[in-house]
């Protein structure tokens, strides 16, 4: 007799939802392919999960950290800055955007 199929238990994300990225996972990455430009969904963490702010454009070059957000204003953070702005937030599907602000990331 077939055994019946167990029934999955249910993930924090549902299937199709984008992957989200902490402050820190994302500064990691960006530091990883300097002056590469990146762009995420900025979403609320803790109470709201999931809530969308915008779209940000992110690269990151040496220490500092170009950031332009939905108005497009763009700012240059440390890293001690750049965690005190997004702490509280999550960073939704991360890519390339395609742009280079320098040749390190052919080489590296």
């Amino acid at each position: 007799m077939p055994r019946p199929a167990k029934a999955k238990r249910p993930t924090s994300l549902p299937p199709d939802a984008a992957p989200t990225l902490s402050p820190a996972e994302l500064l990691a990455e960006l530091r990883r392919h300097g002056g590469r430009e990146y762009r995420a969904t900025l979403t609320f963490g803790g109470t709201d999960p999931g809530r969308e702010k915008g779209e940000y454009r992110l690269t990151a070059r040496g220490e500092r950290l170009r950031v332009q957000g939905p108005a497009g204003r763009t700012s240059e953070l440390d890293e001690a800055g750049f965690f005190q702005v997004f702490a509280h937030y999550r960073f939704a599907d991360p890519r390339p955007t395609g742009v280079l602000t320098d040749l390190g990331p052919l080489f590296g």
